[in-house]
């Protein structure tokens, strides 16, 4: 099923393993906060995160790193069922933003950018973690590259589920990125199905 911006919705087993393996992974980085959406899968991914590093970083919510907003039109229905239960998603496919309640690739990447240049102001020099969702953090990665905003753009490079696009910033202007893949963690038991 797609959770779009339903509440209740969790990480799974190896959801929740990878954001272990993420928190581990940046125990060097000296993050100092996270910003999440205020999405309950992102907020437990960043308390998790949070909790593998010393000094536990400052937690904080900002609502532009939420889901898409097409999402809205999608959630609550398994995504096989899309094409019949959802005639709006071709349009929505093919050219985004076209629809009411839709954004643009660029209006979409530019939510997420407009939260690091944020940070990079309020706080220069300090490292910080941004937990958003994949839409966004996708259309973000397009406008770094200054790639096509076109429909195949969102998936020929995508972030994957605990991927993690590094953002070094030069005032408020992205200077250096890189993706990098998500954590390789074992499926965890209480995963198997």
């Amino acid at each position: 099923m797609l959770y779009g911006h339903l509440d209740g919705f969790h990480l799974s087993a190896m959801g929740r393993a990878q954001a272990v393996a993420v928190g581990e992974s940046l125990r060097s980085a000296g993050l100092a906060r996270i910003v999440h959406s205020p999405l309950d899968r992102a907020v437990e991914t960043a308390r998790i995160i949070a909790d593998q590093l010393s000094p536990r970083p400052a937690l904080e919510t900002d609502a532009r790193l939420t889901e898409a907003e097409f999402s809205r039109y999608l959630q609550g229905i398994p995504y096989w069922q899309i094409p019949v239960r959802r005639p709006l998603w071709f349009v929505h496919k093919a050219r985004r933003g076209l629809l009411p309640g839709d954004e643009t690739i660029e209006a979409m990447g530019e939510r997420v950018l407009a939260v690091a240049r944020r940070l990079a102001g309020e706080h220069p020099g300090e490292t910080a973690a941004l937990v958003s969702h994949a839409d966004p953090l996708n259309a973000a990665w397009i406008l770094l590259d200054r790639r096509p905003h076109v429909e195949t753009e969102m998936h020929r490079r995508a972030v994957g589920k605990a991927g993690m696009l590094e953002l070094d910033m030069e005032g408020d202007s992205p200077k250096a990125w890189r993706y990098i893949p998500p954590p390789q963690v074992a499926k965890p038991s209480s995963a198997a199905a």
